[in-house]
Parts: C-alpha cells; sequence; structure tokens
C-alpha cells in the first residue's frame, strides 16, 4: 500500500487531503499540522525550514511513505528545495492556482485571496506576472478567513456578514477567484455565497491530486470501503475544541489527532 504524508501549519491541508483522497482511497495517508508554531505566515523562514524539514522527515521516516505533500503555501515557497536535498521520494508544493484562473477569465479581472504572508511574497507576483500579464489581479489578504475555516472545521458557524465585509472590495469587480491558502477551500460555499454575482473559484487541490496520482502511477478508478485503511492525524500542540475537530477528521475518515512530541520553540 502507498503511503502519502500531508502537512500544514493547521487544518487547512485537509482540503487538500480531501481531494486526493477521493482520487486515491486506496492509500494511506498521515496528516500532520503545526499548530505549535501557526500560523506559518508570521515565521522567519529559518525556522519555518527548520519546524517542517524534521516533521515531514520524522514522520515520512516512521511510516516508509511514497511522497509528501506540503499544503501550505506560505511553506510550498520556502522549504520545498532543502526537503528534496533531505528525502528521497517526491515533494509537492501548492502554489496559487493563477494561471487556471487567467485562462478562464472573460473580463480579465482576477482576484487572489490568501494569507499576508502570500499575498506580500515575491514569488506571488511573479506568478502573476508569469501567468495573468494580461489581467488585472486584485488581491486581498486575510489572516480572519484562516480562523474562520479552522471555526468551521469544529462546528462553529460562519459569520456571513463579517465574510461579506472582507470581500466587499470585490463585489462586482471581478469573475474569477483564486483561492491561495489551503484553508480557503473549506469555506468556499460562504465564498461564493456572498459575493452577489457569479465567480469561478479556482484552487489547486484536484491539480495536486492528479500530479500525486501521476507521480506514484496509480490508478484513479480505485473503490475503497470506509473501513479498510486506518489514516492517521498528528499535531504538535494541543487544539482548542479537540472533540468537534475529531468528529470532523473521523468523517473524513481520518483517525483522532495524535501528539507530534516536538518542541513548540
Amino acid at each position: 500500500m502507498k503511503k502519502i504524508v500531508i502537512f500544514d501549519s493547521g487544518v487547512g491541508g485537509l482540503s487538500v487531503y480531501q481531494e486526493i483522497h477521493a482520487l486515491l482511497p486506496q492509500v494511506q495517508f498521515i496528516y500532520a499540522f503545526d499548530n505549535a508554531a501557526f500560523p506559518y505566515g508570521e515565521l522567519d523562514d529559518v525556522t519555518l525550514i527548520k519546524r517542517t524539514n524534521h516533521i515531514v522527515a520524522l514522520l515520512a521516516n516512521q511510516y516508509k511513505a511514497d511522497l509528501v505533500v506540503i499544503a501550505c503555501n506560505t511553506a510550498s515557497t520556502i522549504v520545498l528545495p532543502s526537503l528534496r536535498q533531505q528525502l528521497a521520494i517526491p515533494v509537492v508544493g501548492v502554489v496559487p492556482a493563477i494561471k487556471p484562473a487567467a485562462l478562464v477569465s472573460q473580463t480579465k479581472s482576477i482576484g487572489l485571496l490568501a494569507t499576508p504572508a502570500t499575498v506580500n511574497r515575491a514569488y506571488t507576483h511573479q506568478l502573476v506576472q508569469q501567468f495573468a500579464n494580461g489581467c488585472e489581479v486584485k488581491m486581498i489578504g486575510s489572516t480572519r478567513l484562516v480562523e474562520m475555516a479552522e471555526q468551521k472545521l469544529r462546528g462553529k458557524p460562519i459569520d456571513m456578514d463579517e465574510l461579506a465585509r472582507i470581500l466587499e472590495p470585490w463585489q462586482g469587480t471581478i469573475d474569477s477567484i483564486v483561492l491561495g491558502c489551503t484553508h480557503f477551500p473549506l469555506i468556499k460555499k460562504e465564498i461564493q455565497a456572498v459575493l452577489k454575482h457569479s465567480v469561478n473559484v479556482v484552487d489547486s487541490g484536484k491539480a495536486i491530486a492528479r500530479r500525486v496520482a501521476l507521480l506514484l502511477e496509480l490508478p484513479t478508478d480505485v473503490f475503497s470501503s470506509t473501513n479498510t485503511i486506518k489514516n492517521v492525524t498528528y499535531s504538535s500542540a494541543a487544539t482548542y475544541d479537540a472533540a468537534a475537530l475529531n468528529k470532523s477528521l473521523n468523517e473524513m475518515q481520518l483517525d483522532a489527532i495524535q501528539d507530534l512530541n516536538y518542541p513548540h520553540f
């Protein structure tokens, strides 16, 4: 059985896990999140690299993983070179889906919704120049939306009025939105609901899943029963509303959270 480690600073990577799991149910998944250092956008690069490399390498070796997915835009722009040097297996990162959004946009007016760190990173602006040069790309950087996604997975309702205020600058001005943080697909329906005009909402989850299937040379037409594979979850610190979060994890066919036993800092 193939094994995949998926890593993020929080639960946002679960949106990527869901896409890969839907395509490859025959795989065992090890989902780990470094919530002791959440959010990663506020870490310096040295600390981020050290923590990611340690946790990912530890789990990849423990489970003899076949592939790693860094399901965090911030970490993907920083840690992939060092992690690929450290591991002898494929390491897949995520980047904002600017290219597909530019291709589907009719008005050539695109919104990039990401964390402040991703919005401000030079790498993001290079992607815009490379793949959306003929488009107007309007950016919103929001940490609050990350918190909303975390709350939703714990059964808390989304404040739709607050969400509408955050997205107000885009009302009627764009026809495509790039979800540039893996947390944001978790609240995709709410984002679409508060925008009063029709928009294409694009994220990279399905593309990542197809890439993983290709790298592992796995068929994508396999059916797996819900109870045959033990998919595990790890965190680096105790998480709030753990019972509610574990309920959501169980619905996604992931076991209850275990402790990574990794120092906070």
